[in-house]
């Protein structure tokens, strides 16, 4: 059983930044690559961006990349996601989740084990 908890969630004016984290307890952090997803109201959940067991490996949606930058501190079991220049539709609630079959970045929800309870981030035009 993994346990995840997001925070670092708020409300931020358009053009600020945010840096998200993700508390991992329960199983050997290094066992399982990590992924961020966002749902905004109305919409199905999306991926967001995805990182390797070792963290050398990053995937981002397009809609973020080059803005969002995925990290984790395996010593401290911490996922981070750093998001600058955010944008009114980024708006959403955003979870961390844990693939714990494989250590590789992958974009497909159902892939993923375990989820955190999710953090909200609304960005004001």
């Amino acid at each position: 059983q993994v346990q995840l908890v997001e925070s670092g969630g708020g409300l931020v004016q358009a053009g600020g930044s945010l840096r998200l984290s993700c508390a991992a307890s329960g199983r050997t952090f290094t066992s399982y690559a990590m992924g961020w997803f966002r749902q905004a109201p109305g919409k199905e959940r999306e991926f967001v961006a995805a990182i390797s067991w070792s963290g050398g490996n990053a995937r981002y949606a397009d809609s973020v990349k080059g803005r969002f930058t995925i990290s984790r501190d395996n010593a401290k079991n911490t996922l981070y996601l750093q998001m600058n220049s955010l944008k009114p539709e980024d708006t959403a609630v955003y979870y961390c989740a844990a693939d714990y079959h494989s250590g590789i970045a992958t974009m497909t929800v159902s892939a993923y084990d375990y989820w955190g309870q999710g953090t909200q981030v609304t960005v004001s035009s």
